[in-house]
C-alpha cells in the first residue's frame, strides 16, 4: 500500500499570466499558497494483472486503453505501469471549485506512480511531468502554476519564461507575517462549480485577440511581483487592496468569469467591510477569498454565511507533494 497526497493552491498576485497565450509571449510572474486540503491517492498491487480505478466511479479493466478517466490512463502509460494495481482517489474539496484539484490530483498520482517503482522524483520533475499530462498529451487550456504549487507547496512565487521553463522562489516571509495573513483571509465556496477549461480557454482567445487584454494582463503581472513584495514586508493590508484590483481586472477577461450572484457576493463581502476578493482560480463558480482586518472579519463571515456560502477553514501547507505512508514490498 502507497498513500500518496498533493495539496490544492491558493493564487495570491499574479494569477493567469502563466497561461500560455500570455506567458509564452510576455513571460509570467506570480505567487500562489499551498494550503492544507489535499487530493489523496492511495495505490495497492493486486494479486491479478486488471488494474482497478476507483474516483467518482469505479473502472475495472485489462487494458490501459481501455481507461475512461483521462488523467489516470494518461499517467499509467508515461510511468509504464500498466498491470496488476489498484488506485483510489479522495478529496478534501470539490472538484471544479477553482483551487486547483485537477493538477492537485495528477501530482499527486504521479508521485505514487513513482513511488511504487521505486523511484525518487524532484518536485520540479514532477511538476513538468504534471504539465507534460495535462497540458501536452490532454490539450488542457490551462498554465502550470497548478502542478508546480502543488509539487513544491508553501508561498512560493513562480517566474514562466516564454520559452516554458519555471523557476521557483518561495517568499521570504516572517512566521508572524503569515500567521497574521492566514488568519485575515477567509475562503467561502460559491456553491458553483464549474468546469476552467470553459472560462479559461475565452480567456485565452480574449488575450490573442485584444490589445487592451494584454495591457490588463500586463498590470495582473506587475501585482504579482507587488504581492511578493507586500508580503516579504508585512505590508498584508496593502495586499487586500491588490486582490481587489486584481478581481476588477480579471473579471473583464471572460464574459463567464462571473454573474450576477457573484457579483452581488463580491459587493455584500465589501459592504461587511472585506478589503479586496476574488474568485480563486479560472472564475465563473468556486472560492471566493477575502481578506479582511481582524475589526471586520465577523462581519464579513455572517454576512457571506447569511447568503448560503460555506465557509473553508484552512491553513498554509509548507510541504508539497508527500508520500505519507509505503507499505510496498515488492
Amino acid at each position: 500500500m502507497i498513500l500518496s497526497r498533493a495539496p490544492v493552491r491558493f493564487s495570491l498576485g499574479g494569477g493567469g499570466t502563466d497561461l500560455p497565450s500570455y506567458s509564452s509571449v510576455h513571460g509570467g510572474f506570480l505567487v500562489a499558497a499551498a494550503i492544507d486540503k489535499y487530493i489523496f491517492l492511495a495505490m495497492h498491487k493486486r494479486f491479478d494483472d486488471a488494474v482497478r480505478l476507483a474516483y467518482s466511479k469505479t473502472e475495472q479493466v485489462t487494458s490501459l486503453d481501455a481507461i475512461e478517466h483521462p488523467i489516470f490512463r494518461e499517467a499509467l502509460k508515461s510511468t509504464g505501469v500498466d498491470r496488476g494495481v489498484e488506485l483510489f482517489s479522495m478529496a478534501d474539496v470539490p472538484a471544479n471549485s477553482g483551487l486547483g484539484s485537477s493538477s492537485s490530483f495528477t501530482v499527486a498520482l504521479l508521485n505514487a506512480l513513482h513511488a511504487y517503482k521505486r523511484e525518487f522524483v524532484s518536485a520540479p520533475t514532477l511538476a513538468e511531468e504534471a504539465c507534460d499530462i495535462e497540458i501536452g498529451r490532454l490539450k488542457e487550456p490551462i498554465g502550470k502554476q497548478d502542478q508546480y504549487i502543488a509539487a513544491y507547496g508553501g508561498i512560493t512565487a513562480f517566474t514562466f519564461a516564454p520559452d516554458g521553463s519555471v523557476t521557483a522562489e518561495r517568499v521570504d516571509m516572517k512566521p508572524e507575517v503569515m500567521d497574521e495573513l492566514e488568519s485575515n483571509l477567509l475562503i467561502f465556496f460559491s456553491g458553483v462549480e464549474r468546469k476552467a477549461s470553459t472560462v479559461l480557454s475565452e480567456q485565452q482567445k480574449t488575450i490573442q485577440s485584444s490589445a487592451s487584454a494584454v495591457e490588463k494582463m500586463h498590470r495582473i503581472k506587475e501585482i504579482g511581483y507587488e504581492t511578493k513584495r507586500l508580503l516579504e514586508r508585512g505590508e498584508i493590508d496593502r495586499f487586500g487592496e491588490l486582490l481587489h484590483e486584481h478581481w476588477m481586472n480579471k473579471r473583464k477577461l471572460a464574459s463567464n468569469m462571473t454573474d450576477s450572484s457573484i457579483d452581488e457576493h463580491y459587493d455584500a463581502a465589501r459592504a461587511a467591510g472585506a478589503i479586496g476578493g476574488k474568485l480563486m482560480g479560472a472564475g465563473g463558480g468556486g472560492f471566493f477569498m477575502f481578506y479582511t482586518r481582524p475589526a471586520d472579519k465577523r462581519r464579513v463571515y455572517e454576512a457571506m454565511t447569511a447568503r448560503g456560502l460555506r465557509p473553508l477553514r484552512f491553513r498554509f501547507d509548507q510541504d508539497g507533494a508527500r508520500i505519507m505512508a509505503n507499505f510496498h514490498i515488492s
